[in-house]
């Protein structure tokens, strides 16, 4: 297993499993646990997103290594979790934005929608860490500062 994909994917599956119990938190009136809770998915998810980029410029990203035949539903599944990905980051600032300004009203509407999309986001990211380092080889991977500098 490759340690920095799967290192980050653990911090992607620990920051929806942290939201899966802050959400309870909050339903059960523990909103003091709730709130540390949610702080510490989103550290989780940052510290994925931090991995993930520092990766993705150094080392670069890997590319499907199974079966060409796949590779097309491979790419479509990706740029499916990328849109996921990359709302849930989104939805995931703004709700983090309206819980710290107090704007709990707004924040209790979008906090559900936030979670659900982050669940699907963590369920995809792992699929594709399976596809891409167990149960196929990776394929090529290329550096970012490398495919800009032309090296």
């Amino acid at each position: 297993m490759p340690l920095l994909p799967t290192i980050s994917t653990f911090f992607i599956v620990l920051s929806a499993i942290l939201v899966a119990f802050g959400w309870r938190f909050i339903v059960i009136g523990k909103a003091a646990t709730h709130k540390k809770t949610m702080i510490a998915a989103a550290i989780s998810a940052l510290i994925f997103f931090i991995i993930y980029a520092s990766r993705t410029v150094f080392i670069g990203n890997s590319s499907f290594g199974g079966p060409e035949e796949l590779e097309i539903y491979y790419t479509l599944f990706l740029i499916f979790h990328i849109f996921l990905a990359t709302s849930g980051a989104i939805f995931g600032i703004v709700t983090l934005t309206l819980a710290f300004k107090r704007k709990i009203k707004k924040h209790r509407k979008i906090g559900p929608v936030t979670s659900i999309i982050w669940f699907f986001t963590a369920i995809t990211g792992v699929m594709v860490y399976l596809l891409l380092y167990i149960l196929y080889d990776s394929g090529e991977t290329t550096s970012m500062i490398k495919a800009i500098l032309g090296s």
